[in-house]
């Protein structure tokens, strides 16, 4: 079936920066690079932070395209860690990295029409560029539902656009991070439990997949954003064909008008065949002793960390079950007022890592993840999405997610271990989360697979 509208842009954009950041039907892409702000390996200041660092070299940045119409904001991510050891796979992700594109078409699903912004380092440059970029849009097919080019124009596809041929999981071995390591990597986490140094601790196993046939990024994130309509599904292209996707199904941190909105979700479990099934799952989920000590974990945290920021906390009253399209959810949603002078960073620093990706307390799940994982997180499980000039964003942790290193996809998935913690059950509940890049990789016609050792 023909490309939908992302889809067709993205590929405008190929051979450059690219990215791609959806919520149900509201999503936004981009592609070229007007501005860059990073904090690379060797320049970690000990005197500031790399969110202190982003945040000043943002407002320089947006400082020269103030305007009403210049729409300044910027797309990317931090790492899970702030340093450490670089693994080849995550040479093009430092430990922060933004960018501020030439070009972006953003849909409000509102009005089914999509806006196009353009940038340019002069008004003649960018006006040339505009023209440049309508004259393409409006050259794609007109299908489903038009997208409005902003100054003028129409045309181009919508989201209606899916593969809709028959798929298949590809078949991966018991490769990556195997089981007697995983055991193992569990059993040191729940002695630390044991001995009272920690109440949960999120560790992560890793799986590479080489598929049969190239998996092209805009397929692969189309597939993942169809399976998983309900999640945050991202694609981030830094550098031609070094790409990362994921798809969250929470947010760190959503600030809009001074408020700031989270999400803490932790505790899974899978969809049944049937809506019988699924409901009988989601009230053994509710009613786990297991999963909601780990739930709670996350929003105590988050709330405190918010509290002590002087920001004014509210909470849903119990948590409440996610459900997304295979896998179900425990979920809290928090809001707070944010105090004058406190931006989006400055929340994002004080939340990462939140329990529900690092464990609690913070200082000893991090020790005990640094010996545990034989691989580098890299910008698994960090902080990805965007902020603008205004101080409005949003980020989502860097989860249900994949990197491409040549023509090989590596997949993360992570399990929080608790007291009563079973090895064999949160091998489980990774190869769950396994399966959103999966079933996308398969989606996107991937055909047969292989699956390689790493870890």
């Amino acid at each position: 079936m023909p490309a939908s509208c992302p889809q067709s842009f993205l590929r405008l954009c190929e051979g450059g920066p690219r990215g791609f950041w959806a919520s149900g039907d509201r999503w936004v892409a981009h592609g070229g690079l007007m501005g860059r702000v990073a904090v690379e390996h060797d320049a970690i200041d000990a005197g500031e932070t790399r969110f202190r660092s982003v945040d000043n070299d943002a407002a320089e940045l947006f400082l020269g395209l103030a305007g009403p119409d210049a729409r300044p904001r910027v797309f990317g991510g931090f790492s899970f860690w702030p340093g450490g050891a670089i693994d080849p796979v995550w040479s093009s992700f430092p430990p922060a990295l933004f960018h501020l594109p030439e070009v972006e078409l953003e849909h409000d699903p509102s009005s089914g029409s999509c806006t196009l912004v353009v940038r340019g380092a002069t008004n003649t440059a960018a006006r040339r560029s505009w023209d440049r970029w309508a004259a393409s849009l409006e050259r794609m097919p007109p299908r489903g539902r038009s997208c409005r080019v902003a100054g003028g124009g129409t045309g181009v596809d919508s989201l209606a656009g899916t593969h809709r041929r028959p798929y298949y999981i590809p078949r991966v071995g018991a490769f990556g991070t195997d089981r007697a390591t995983w055991g193992r990597m569990i059993w040191q986490a729940l002695s630390r439990i044991r001995a009272g140094d920690a109440e949960k601790v999120v560790l992560a196993r890793t799986l590479e997949v080489e598929p049969g046939a190239v998996v092209e990024p805009t397929d692969l994130v189309a597939a993942l954003w169809a399976e998983n309509h309900g999640s945050h599904v991202f694609l981030f292209e830094p550098v031609p064909g070094e790409v990362m996707v994921g798809a969250a199904p929470e947010t760190i941190a959503t600030l809009v008008g001074g408020v700031v909105r989270a999400t803490a979700v932790a505790g899974s479990a899978r969809v049944g065949a049937d809506s019988v099934e699924t409901a009988q799952l989601a009230r053994e989920l509710f009613n786990s002793e297991k999963d909601r000590a780990e739930h709670d974990f996350v929003v105590r945290d988050v709330v405190a960390r918010l509290r002590a920021l002087g920001c004014t906390v509210r909470r849903d009253v119990e948590a409440h079950v996610l459900a997304l399209a295979r896998i179900q959810h425990l979920e809290t949603k928090i809001a707070a007022e944010v105090p004058r002078g406190i931006s989006l960073l400055d929340i994002l620093e004080s939340l990462h890592p939140t329990p529900a990706v690092c464990g609690i307390p913070r200082d000893v799940a991090l020790s005990v993840i640094s010996e545990g994982e034989l691989f580098d997180r890299g910008w698994y499980a960090g902080p990805v999405g965007w902020f603008d000039s205004q101080g409005k964003g949003i980020f989502v942790p860097a989860l249900r997610s994949a990197v491409r290193s040549g023509d090989t996809w590596r997949l993360f998935a992570g399990s929080g271990i608790v007291p009563g913690s079973d090895p064999a059950l949160e091998w489980e509940e990774t190869e769950l989360k396994f399966r959103p890049v999966l079933r996308a990789i398969a989606r996107a016609g991937a055909g047969e697979s292989t699956a390689a050792g790493t870890g």
